[in-house]
């Protein structure tokens, strides 16, 4: 976040460029560049820079280091982790795939109900899954490894195999410089924090938007007019009548919040309640951020407290995660159950939302766009750009 007199120096230059450019007069400058006002140059701004600093994570003592990184590698890559010895964590989180698997929902032991998300910028997350069922990325890690209807691994049957396996006791402890713990959940949320400390290396590339963004603070006009007119109008949009940039805000695009969007939540066996159901998981679970395996402990460790204050409310009964947006021509399909197919889909969506749905509790974000058709191909047009 910027201080006030970064911010104050960015608002300068951006009135400085306004100024240049003659935004906010109602007259585009150049045929390549539309007069966007101050406002509305600062809203741009304010999705990004990319990409941003490594985060941190007081409760993984191991995720900058080297040797647990690569090992955490090796663990995602490995499928005899698994019950049957056929499922590692890259069969669904596809490295060829912007680390996930392109179907609509999950595979896995009569699983799939929840689309799988790419783990690209993972570690920029505030909760983990489309229920923020986790607090953390080691422990988002652990949970399909243990799940019966995912790789259904047990932890004695997993510590079993790296202290038989020589190669496996080995790589185990160059990784931790230390000797193999003796408790068998110990040292499986040890390989958990290992690959979490993969998956937070696990960046998105720079995109077009980036760089006009970045040609705007500059103030280099030139730069700013290559970004197509297109997108630049469905830039305006997403910022500032659309309302998209209220939930995907910031440089990752998500408020990290969850929110009903107007998708049913209705699977077969009844329904999905999303986050009323992630929050009781969460609160109850050993492995979140209050338990003894956060390696700085409650106090030292600022994301704790957001824990230790949740609460379950009945709005939280069929919100779902907000994702990020970037690589998004890669991750497709969309939404938590993966019914959407294509960009232009999820525009439709919220073009023609169904607005009697929506909870009625609390302030309502969400309303139908009523977008001309002109209007959704530019917004899909800028939707294009935030993949590289």
């Amino acid at each position: 976040m910027l201080s006030r007199v970064a911010a104050a120096a960015l608002l300068a230059a951006l009135v400085c460029f306004g100024a240049r450019a003659g935004a906010g007069t109602g007259v585009p400058q150049s045929e390549g560049l539309l007069d966007f006002t101050v406002a509305e140059q600062a809203a741009i701004v304010s999705l990004g820079p990319w990409p941003p600093p490594a985060t941190r994570d007081a409760s993984n003592q191991w995720m900058s280091r080297p040797a647990v990184v690569a090992y955490g590698r090796r663990l995602f890559g490995d499928s005899t982790l698994s019950a049957d010895g056929r499922l590692s964590c890259a069969s669904c989180h596809d490295p060829r795939r912007a680390f996930q698997d392109g179907r609509a929902v999950a595979k896995g032991r009569g699983a799939g109900v929840r689309n799988t998300p790419t783990l690209l910028d993972v570690a920029d997350r505030r909760w983990f899954g489309w229920d923020g069922a986790h607090d953390s990325l080691w422990a988002a890690s652990l949970a399909p490894l243990v799940d019966v209807r995912e790789m259904a691994a047990r932890v004695d049957e997993v510590a079993k195999r790296v202290r038989r396996d020589a190669a496996w006791r080995a790589r185990h402890r160059a990784a931790f410089e230390a000797d193999l713990p003796a408790d068998d959940l110990e040292l499986v949320v040890q390989m958990a924090k290992a690959l979490a400390a993969y998956q937070a290396t696990l960046r998105s590339p720079r995109t077009a938007f980036d760089r006009f963004r970045d040609a705007l603070v500059r103030g280099d006009r030139a730069g700013a007019a290559r970004y197509p007119l297109a997108a630049q109008r469905g830039l305006r949009l997403f910022i500032g009548e659309a309302r998209c940039s209220v939930c995907h805000a910031g440089p990752a695009f998500t408020n990290d919040e969850f929110a009903d969007t107007g998708v049913p939540f209705f699977v077969a066996r009844g329904a999905d309640a999303g986050r009323h159901g992630g929050l009781a998981k969460l609160l109850t679970s050993r492995m979140n951020r209050l338990g003894e395996f956060n390696d700085a402990g409650e106090r030292a460790d600022p994301r704790a407290l957001l824990t230790r204050h949740l609460k379950i409310e009945p709005r939280h009964f069929g919100e779902f995660r907000v994702p990020g947006l970037r690589q998004l021509t890669r991750t497709a399909p969309y939404m938590h159950n993966g019914s959407l197919a294509t960009l232009e889909a999820v525009v439709r969506h919220y073009d023609r939302l169904d607005e009697e749905r929506l909870h009625a509790d609390g302030e309502r974000i969400l309303r139908r766009l009523n977008l001309r058709d002109e209007q959704a191909a530019d917004l899909v047009a800028f939707l294009r750009t935030l993949s590289r």
